[in-house]
């Protein structure tokens, strides 16, 4: 089964989710965190957007409590949108510019709060590695697929089947990966084929448009040697584990596997 799947260290910052290596302290904070959209934290998510003409990388470090996750944030587009996927409570949103090598300096820094309500609805939202307001034909196939489908059981099906049926791994991108890789639901509805970020990206998109929340899961499992991604998907008041990289693998080799799989062979390390 290994040999079928997953080739590559995948060694995206994002997946890692570390902070830089070093931070200078910034000369000064701005008082009004105009870089920070917060319209959307009612439903869980952040806007951040940084317009300062630099050809250096930009990333935005989230921090709650001691979890930390660190994002590269592509300044050519207008704004860029990211969870608080921790649970209720206090975030510190930082926004960091990179100096040489990996110190980076602090541009800017803010906090949000979180509430009770809103935290359930993350894994609705469309953000920047499961960006479904972007993806036009992932969503509208997604639409299509779940036509007349009554329950989430079943559209989660109805996609799920076609992701495995239609994907295949893509062996020459995981060889060659870069350090920083977000994956489009589009290309690779275009292309039928990715890497296994690629296929949880996919599935969260078609599913979280559906109205099936969804979370994109990066860590480890007995399936497969390498850093791997997956999805959990809530069903009947539960978390489902869901992998369509390993399933999709064992579908072409004429091999059937189990849909929900066992949560002791995952660990996750990331979720968004």
């Amino acid at each position: 089964m290994r040999k079928w799947i997953l080739k590559t260290t995948l060694a995206f910052c994002l997946a890692a989710g570390l902070a830089p290596a070093a931070v200078a302290p910034a000369s000064a904070a701005s008082a009004d965190a105009s870089w920070l959209d917060t319209s959307y934290l009612g439903q869980g998510t952040i806007g951040v957007s940084y317009s300062a003409n630099t050809s250096k990388r930009v990333k935005v470090m989230i921090t709650k409590a001691s979890t930390v996750y660190t994002y590269d944030l592509n300044t050519a587009k207008k704004s860029e949108t990211f969870p608080l996927q921790s649970g209720a409570g206090s975030y510190e949103v930082t926004l960091l510019e990179n100096t040489s090598g990996t110190s980076y300096k602090k541009i800017d820094s803010t906090s949000v709060e979180l509430s009770k309500d809103s935290e359930a609805k993350v894994f609705l939202g469309s953000v920047q590695n499961v960006n479904w307001k972007d993806a036009k034909s992932a969503t509208a196939l997604a639409a299509k697929l779940t036509a007349g489908k009554n329950t989430d059981k079943e559209k989660v099906q109805a996609i799920y089947n076609y992701v495995v049926s239609n994907i295949k791994y893509d062996n020459e991108l995981a060889a060659s990966v870069g350090s920083v890789y977000i994956p489009s639901a589009d290309s690779t509805l275009a292309s039928k084929k990715g890497i296994c970020y690629d296929y949880a990206s996919l599935m969260g998109v078609m599913l979280r448009s559906s109205g099936v929340p969804a979370k994109l899961v990066m860590g480890n499992t007995t399936y497969v040697k390498e850093y791997h991604a997956w999805n959990e998907v809530y069903l009947d008041g539960k978390w489902v584990i869901v992998d369509a990289t390993v399933d999709a693998a064992y579908k072409q080799a004429g091999k059937t596997i189990e849909f929900s799989k066992q949560a002791n062979k995952y660990s996750a390390q990331k979720v968004y």
